[in-house]
C-alpha cells in the first residue's frame, strides 16, 4: 500500500501515527501514576482504618473498665454493641488459635478434600439442601434394598422351579418306566 501512495503522504501518515503514539504512551504514563497514587492512598486509607479500629477497640475496653465501678449505669448504644464482639474475640486467645489452625489445616488439604468440605458445608448450613440429601438418600437405600429383595426372589423362585421339576421327572421317571431295565432310562439322557 505504501507504494501505492505518493512520498509526502506516506511521511504526514507516519508524523501522524507518531505523534499519536507519542499522546497514547504520554497518556498510559499519567494513568500508571494515577494508578500508582490511587494504589498508595486506598494502602493508607487501609492502614488508617485498622489503626482507628485498634483504637476504638482501646476505648472500648477502658469504658468497660470503668463500667466495671459501681454506681455507674451501663448505657449500651450502637457504637458499643459494634466494638463488643471484637473486643470479646480480642480477649479469647483461644478462638483466635483455632481460627488460625482452622485455617492452616485448610489450606494444607487437596482440592478434592476442599471441595467435598465445601459440599459438606453447603448441605449442612441449608436446610432446604439438608432435606433433599436425606431424601435422596432413602430412596437410594430403598431402590438397593428393592433391587436385591428382586435378585434373592428370583434366584429362590429358579431353585424351587428347577427342584420341582427334577422332583416331578423323578416320579415320573419312577412311576412309568421303572419296570425298563435301565437301559430305557440310560438312553433318556443321550
Amino acid at each position: 500500500m505504501c507504494g501505492a501512495l505518493p512520498e509526502g503522504q506516506v511521511d504526514s501518515l507516519l508524523s501522524i501515527i507518531s505523534s499519536q503514539r507519542e499522546r497514547f504512551r504520554a497518556r498510559n504514563q499519567e494513568l500508571e501514576a494515577e494508578n500508582r497514587l490511587a494504589r498508595h492512598t486506598l494502602q493508607a486509607l487501609q492502614s488508617e482504618l485498622d489503626s482507628l479500629r485498634a483504637d476504638n477497640i482501646k476505648l472500648f475496653e477502658k469504658i468497660k473498665f470503668l463500667q466495671s465501678y459501681p454506681g455507674r449505669g451501663s448505657g449500651s448504644d450502637d457504637t458499643e454493641l459494634r466494638y463488643s464482639s471484637q473486643y470479646e474475640e480480642r480477649l479469647d486467645p483461644f478462638s483466635s488459635f483455632s481460627k488460625r489452625e482452622r485455617q492452616r489445616k485448610y489450606l494444607s488439604l487437596s482440592p478434592w478434600d476442599k471441595a467435598t468440605l465445601s459440599m459438606g458445608r453447603l448441605v449442612l448450613s441449608n436446610k432446604m439442601a439438608r432435606t433433599i440429601g436425606f431424601f435422596y438418600t432413602l430412596f437410594l437405600h430403598c431402590l438397593v434394598f428393592l433391587v436385591l429383595y428382586k435378585l434373592a426372589w428370583s434366584e429362590s423362585m429358579e431353585r424351587d422351579c428347577a427342584t420341582f421339576c427334577a422332583k416331578k421327572f423323578a416320579d415320573h421317571l419312577h412311576k412309568f418306566h421303572e419296570n425298563d431295565n435301565g437301559a430305557a432310562a440310560g438312553d433318556l439322557w443321550q
